[in-house]
């Protein structure tokens, strides 16, 4: 599949230009405008999505800090809906994958995520592709004397798989799921216990002390509870007492 957009290319907006610097995926591309500031460009043809997106941004990234923002829309005749998106640094599976986050780490992370997330939700909207490919992070410097602080100065969900690990980590499902199924989520229940066996379940539940402190457990139970109507909201996951430990 050819790109839609080539290295050196200059895309105009209403004020000001980009122009192309970096292929990193089909749909996905690095540019620079006339500041030469970084900024990633994002299209697709032929599928709404980077339109439906954008219309999300443009509803509520004014409404929390914790969703990427959108800084621009090119407007040119001749290319599908394009936008471009605040450069991030980096996102939480590559910087996890350099180091293990501590529990500090993890609870500002989460936090930031979870406050996007009740935003999105009040409007009745829903996000579920929840991974860490999709949390950004932004770094801010760090000298000697405090290197074993908090490394992140800025937490971002991106803008607009994870079924199946949830599933062997705290399956099976319980038998009144049956009764909001749809006959497509019946299929995807009936093939996952056909993919992971009762026997193959590592069960969450099992974990000890030694590998999860007991509150950490008992709250992660909680937000991860099979059938979705059991789960806390994440307005009701941020007023849990969890947070109030600073352990």
């Amino acid at each position: 599949m050819s790109s839609l957009f080539r290295i050196g290319q200059v895309l105009k907006v209403r004020i000001g230009q980009y122009t192309v610097t970096k292929d990193i995926q089909v749909t996905i591309w690095f540019a620079k405008n006339l500041s030469l500031e970084t900024v990633v460009m994002k299209s697709v043809e032929g599928h709404p999505r980077v339109e439906t997106g954008r219309d999300v941004l443009k509803r509520f990234q004014y409404g929390t800090p914790y969703l990427r923002h959108m800084i621009d829309e090119i407007e040119e005749l001749d290319v599908p809906v394009t936008i471009a998106l605040q450069y991030i640094d980096d996102n939480l599976w590559a910087w996890s994958a350099k180091r293990t986050l501590n529990r500090k780490e993890l609870k500002y992370v989460s936090r930031r995520i979870l406050e996007a997330l009740s935003v999105l939700y009040e409007e009745g909207f829903v996000r579920t592709d929840i991974k860490r490919h999709n949390v950004l992070v932004n770094f801010r410097p760090v000298s000697g004397s405090d290197s074993d602080s908090n490394p992140f100065c800025d937490v971002q969900l991106a803008y607009l798989g994870v079924v199946n690990r949830q599933y062997r980590y705290f399956g099976p499902f319980p038998p009144k799921k049956t009764e909001i199924a749809t006959t497509e989520s019946l299929h995807t229940i009936w093939w996952l216990s056909k993919e992971i066996p009762r026997e193959k379940l590592t069960q969450f539940a099992w974990t000890t002390e030694r590998e999860v402190v007991k509150k950490d457990k008992d709250f992660v139970g909680k937000i991860m509870k099979m059938d979705w109507r059991n789960r806390p909201t994440a307005k009701e996951t941020l007023e849990d007492e969890w947070w109030n430990d600073e352990e």
